[in-house]
């Protein structure tokens, strides 16, 4: 009977862990490594330590090297993948570029009062004139993104080395493309033509 009952609480403790997300032993782990995290914070903010500071004193070089060499392998430019995501790049890059004028802002602050965060009973609209450095720096970095965009239509360097295999330019697009798309397929057959081995 008694091993009965264990064997019964060993299925069940089985089905409670075969019930639980894929990823669960990660996720607690994780949770457990960001508690102790916290722990350790609190504890270097009793002693008044610096955090950083006794968490890098922990870490040997070796490990320190190995994680600033895998920083940098990362490439942090993803190239473009649709345009959605190319214009919240441009986004938080331009956005990361304001340096806002906090004087401006606490004069105006002081000025409209509330009235300066519109809800949508607020008629500001047309009141804001945007003052003239305002609106300098705006051109400045229009014209800015504008010689920026110019540079990215550049003309492909033409290659002397390469093998000629066109009679014209608009020959020469379609080989590069039906290369790019067939050529691993067609590679054995262009070396038997060029060797003089096809059959």
């Amino acid at each position: 009977n008694e091993a009965r009952k264990l064997n019964r609480q060993e299925v069940d403790e089985e089905d409670k862990r075969l019930k639980l997300p894929a990823n669960w032993e990660a996720k607690k782990a994780r949770l457990e490594w960001e508690r102790k995290v916290e722990e350790k914070k609190k504890e270097c903010a009793a002693r008044g330590e610096d955090y950083e500071r006794v968490k890098l004193l922990e870490i040997s070089a070796e490990d320190a090297e190995r994680w600033e060499r895998k920083k940098k392998r990362k490439n942090p430019d993803l190239g473009f993948s649709d345009y959605a995501a190319a214009q919240l790049r441009q986004y938080q890059r331009l956005t990361r570029q304001i340096k806002p004028d906090l004087e401006q802002y606490e004069k105006l602050k002081e000025q409209y009062g509330e009235a300066l965060y519109p809800t949508s009973d607020s008629l500001l609209h047309g009141t804001h004139v945007p003052s003239k450095e305002g609106v300098d720096r705006m051109v400045a970095d229009l014209e800015k993104q504008i010689e920026k965009r110019e540079k990215y239509s550049r003309r492909r360097p033409y290659n002397d080395d390469a093998d000629i295999d066109y009679i014209n330019e608009r020959n020469a697009k379609f080989n590069k493309k039906a290369e790019r798309f067939y050529g691993k397929y067609t590679a054995e057959i262009k070396q038997n033509l060029e060797r003089g081995t096809a059959v």
